[in-house]
């Protein structure tokens, strides 16, 4: 298969499943906020009951890796690299 760019939004839904997973709620009980920092790099900020979580880089690899898994049927160990897109906010790009 080829390469693959996974939206903003994606990743987004993507970051909601994984923590939805992990505290046996619904995918829409998250909200979530992507952020890049020049000195950190690319993180989120996830919501659930007005609780906040950090989620640093390597969280957000794995819950793209659960999404490319169970909602793409792609290999969830391919290659993934997170871009800062001046158009298209943070995307991941998939080889």
């Amino acid at each position: 298969m080829g390469s693959l760019s996974i939206s903003e939004q994606d990743i987004i839904n993507a970051l909601c499943v994984y923590i939805s997973q992990k505290k046996q709620i619904k995918p829409q009980e998250v909200e979530v906020e992507l952020m890049y920092d020049d000195r950190y790099g690319f993180s989120a900020e996830a919501f659930v009951d007005w609780r906040k979580q950090v989620l640093i880089t390597a969280n957000l690899i794995e819950a793209i890796r659960l999404w490319l898994n169970e909602y793409s049927n792609r290999d969830p160990y391919a290659d993934i690299k997170l871009v800062l897109d001046d158009e298209e906010g943070i995307i991941a790009l998939i080889n």
